[in-house]
């Protein structure tokens, strides 16, 4: 599915899917914050070794399926496929934008 998503959204997707890792600076506030796996990454730097990281330990993609704006925030369902155990998952990403960006994200079944 073909969803319209704000850009520093599809960037992020795009970084997840095996995108250049520093396109997180563009689309992420400075101080923004993710959290994901019970773990929050503040940070710019901390939200690249976050995927980093993910990418070392897995082999996966994610697709966004559907999307739900509300104000400054933004919830997209999404389906994740990989090499990792309980693949594939369908998890929810809630994201709060502000002025184009990222200010948080989080990550949950």
């Amino acid at each position: 599915m073909n969803l319209q998503l704000p850009d520093a959204v599809q960037t992020y997707f795009d970084v997840s899917n095996g995108g250049d890792i520093s396109r997180l600076a563009a689309c992420f506030w400075a101080h923004a914050r993710v959290t994901d796996e019970n773990r929050t990454h503040q940070g710019i730097a901390a939200i690249e070794a976050w995927q980093q990281e993910a990418r070392q330990a897995f082999t996966y993609s994610v697709e966004p399926l559907a999307a739900t704006q509300n104000d400054d925030s933004l919830s997209v369902t999404a389906r994740l496929v990989g090499n990792f155990p309980g693949s594939p998952l369908q998890l929810n990403h809630l994201f709060l934008l502000h002025d184009g960006q990222i200010r948080s994200l989080e990550i949950a079944p």
